[in-house]
């Protein structure tokens, strides 16, 4: 669905129509979960894209249109990471693990290797988060740099900048991936 047909969803919506709500939803869902997942964890995103919505839905009387619909969501996602990240940093984190220490040693960072299918995934764990929000907007989602700008509440030559360092980033690190295999098959 493109950006004019979710915005007059959203509109509908607006009006109290639940079928446009219900398909802006639908239209919508897949990237905010992808974001949120890019930007948090893969098991927080489910709950933090309910609550995108929850947010969104509550605030849709004073969305007026001044930016494409899609673009007002992934900016109420992207606080809404912010908000579970400052949460999650303030609360002290319960094991759930009977053996918290083996859990503690399975959990910290490992060099991605290609044939587990998580390299990108890992590498775009180790980028900074201005970064990764910027290159999973625009390389992962298909926003553009100035939807993105938007989302993020920054300059189009920032988001170009922070994309291009984030390239920068991650070649480095597939580059580090790649030497130790190398040297080891020669």
């Amino acid at each position: 669905m493109d950006d004019q047909e979710l915005t007059r969803r959203a509109f509908a919506a607006k009006q109290g129509d639940t079928e446009a709500a219900a398909a802006f939803v639908r239209g919508t869902q897949r990237q905010v979960w992808q974001l949120l997942r890019h930007l948090t964890d893969e098991g927080s995103a489910e709950d933090l894209t309910q609550e995108c919505y929850l947010r969104a839905f509550r605030s849709l009387s004073s969305y007026r249109g001044r930016a494409p619909a899609r673009t007002w969501l992934l900016s109420i996602a992207r606080k809404v990471a912010a908000d579970h990240l400052r949460r999650r940093k303030r609360r002290p984190q319960r094991a759930d693990h009977p053996d918290w220490q083996r859990a503690a040693e399975l959990a910290q960072p490992r060099t991605p290797t290609l044939l587990d299918g998580y390299a990108l995934r890992s590498a775009l764990a180790g980028l900074g988060p201005q970064r990764r929000e910027a290159f999973v907007l625009t390389q992962v989602l298909g926003l553009s740099y100035a939807e993105t700008a938007q989302v993020t509440g920054c300059r189009t030559g920032t988001v170009r900048s922070r994309v291009a360092r984030a390239r920068e980033d991650l070649a480095a690190q597939l580059r580090e991936h790649d030497e130790p295999e190398r040297t080891a098959g020669e």
